[in-house]
């Protein structure tokens, strides 16, 4: 159990986002062990748009799946994993996760919660305008240097430096925890 849990109160959800192949699966991977160590539990929810395969054929799961089940779900002493051939909400997947610290989102732009926006591209920046509830910047090292993220009014992070997000996420730890969902 988280300390958040503990304490009563809720996670501190940040939305990472971005177009594809810009970094943030990479991120959020250098962002758990550094909560990690700080002693803050840490839950993932990933949006992807293209489908994916969590299990493998010939599995338990893959079979009960095959055979018609619409839920499978499996528990060792160390994880679990749960399957429903349905879609869930971002809202519905992070109440499920309220006894964590911190819940990591990759993905899922056009929801209203907080936001790091990452910006490797020239034409990343317009996500920077579109998106709602954007609360800094993460760039790689030549976008840095421009005037418009210099305007932007939010805080503004080098993707080398995972140690500092890490930092921002600690510090906001209020404001990320009041979401509306």
């Amino acid at each position: 159990m988280g300390q958040a849990a503990r304490r009563g109160r809720r996670p501190a959800v940040c939305q990472i986002v971005g177009y594809k192949n810009r970094g943030k699966t990479t991120l959020i991977g250098a962002l758990i062990p550094i909560l990690r160590r700080q002693g803050f539990s840490v839950a993932v929810i990933k949006h992807d748009v293209h489908g994916f395969e969590a299990d493998r054929p010939g599995t338990d799961t893959w079979l009960h799946r095959e055979a018609g089940a619409e839920a499978v779900s499996i528990t060792s002493n160390e994880s679990s994993y749960v399957w429903e051939s349905r879609s869930r909400s971002l809202k519905e997947l992070v109440n499920g996760f309220v006894r964590y610290d911190y819940v990591l989102v990759e993905g899922f732009k056009d929801e209203d919660l907080p936001k790091m926006v990452l910006i490797r591209e020239h034409e990343d920046l317009e996500l920077l305008v579109r998106l709602k509830n954007v609360k800094a910047a993460v760039c790689w090292p030549d976008m840095l240097a421009l005037s418009k993220l210099a305007a932007l009014g939010c805080p503004v992070f080098e993707i080398g430096d995972p140690q500092a997000v890490a930092g921002f996420l600690q510090q906001q730890h209020n404001l990320l925890s009041n979401y509306n969902i």
